[in-house]
């Protein structure tokens, strides 16, 4: 890994990048392409931002990147039109394993579910004007590194801008993979915990989540707690929060001092990022961003994990008094952990239609 305490050592690695101008990442093979007559270098030639991004046919998966390890992926950056958030959908592979360790739709994995632009400022994800994404989630790998991305649009994508920064270097004998998982549930049905992650088997660490979540209810909806089943809980879970707004590092509803709106925030390990009031204040079809990374307080599992959450508002009962309300609402999160090699088989990714913003 690679931070401010380390950085002055002289580590054995060598720094190589992808992009759209240098494919392939190899040494010496950037800028290499030749414009024809419509390009707007044509009159520079080649080594002038000839090609600086791609178009992805409608239904095609692009390879962006195939790396020969060992190695370790230090950052990637990335941007396209936010229509296309959810219809792109991103897969990892690592050493040659059949099925993705990394299965997520591109805004979602950014912390930008809802198809509409946020800035974050998180230390593994930030996202800057005017829709720059990037990751520094650190993606060791031994023997290959794969990523696809997959448009599921009847139409091509244009205008697919992308770098990913790697180092060849040899990889601690216990290191963990990365692993994304994205789910979504609209509407949560009734009285029914959502799962964040489930099916998790092996030695790893829980590293967080980014939470899409629509109202379908007007009122408060941030009374349900964050639940952990860690090496064979049963019916109750080792680690149990206090409310939604809690475990996202906020508190009391994140309402503003006036009491007349929520406050957005993003810190380095949490926040609520994203806030979008088609009909006010507390209302229905307001739509929230939030997210929580387990980096200085991580979650270890030796066997097993799982994760829940509950959406749960207030209402009033008939006698005047509060009460807890189970809601109904649209929730979609992308769960991050690392864990030992082999995980277990994702569940299939739900279709474009059922992903989509509307």
């Amino acid at each position: 890994m690679y931070d401010l305490s380390n950085i002055y050592l002289n580590r054995k690695a060598e720094s190589r990048s992808i992009s759209a101008e240098n494919p392939t990442g190899e040494k010496g093979n950037g800028a290499k392409e030749i414009p024809d007559d419509q390009n707007p270098a044509r009159a520079l030639g080649q080594g002038w931002k000839v090609r600086p991004c791609i178009t992805i046919g409608a239904n095609e998966t692009v390879t962006l990147a195939d790396i020969q390890g060992p190695g370790l992926i230090t950052h990637i950056w990335t941007t396209c039109n936010p229509a296309v958030y959810r219809d792109l959908v991103l897969r990892f592979y690592w050493d040659d394993e059949p099925d993705p360790s990394v299965e997520v739709p591109y805004g979602d994995f950014f912390c930008n579910g809802w198809c509409k632009r946020t800035n974050v400022l998180s230390l593994p994800i930030n996202v800057n004007p005017a829709g720059g994404f990037n990751s520094y989630w650190p993606m060791p790998f031994r023997k290959r590194a794969r990523i696809t991305v997959e448009n599921q649009r009847p139409e091509a994508v244009a205008g697919f801008f992308y770098q990913i920064d790697y180092t060849l270097e040899d990889i601690l004998e216990d290191s963990l993979y990365f692993h994304a998982q994205w789910r979504r549930q609209n509407p949560v049905p009734y009285a029914t915990e959502y799962t964040i992650l489930d099916n998790v088997r092996g030695k790893g660490r829980f590293a967080g989540v980014y939470l899409a979540w629509g109202q379908n209810n007007n009122g408060w909806w941030g009374e349900g707690e964050v639940k952990f089943y860690i090496d064979g809980d049963g019916q109750f879970p080792t680690i149990c929060g206090t409310g939604t707004e809690d475990y996202f590092g906020g508190a009391w509803s994140f309402v503003s001092a006036d009491n007349k709106s929520y406050e957005t925030y993003c810190a380095p390990f949490l926040g609520y990022c994203q806030l979008i009031k088609p009909d006010g204040f507390l209302n229905a079809n307001t739509r929230h961003g939030l997210y929580r990374w387990h980096i200085m307080d991580p979650i270890h599992f030796e066997t097993d994990f799982k994760a829940t959450i509950q959406a749960l508002g207030w209402r009033n009962t008939v006698n005047g008094q509060m009460e807890f309300l189970t809601l109904q609402d649209d929730l979609a999160s992308m769960a991050v952990w690392y864990q030992l090699e082999p995980h277990v088989k994702f569940g299939q990714l739900p279709d474009r239609r059922y992903r989509e913003v509307v």
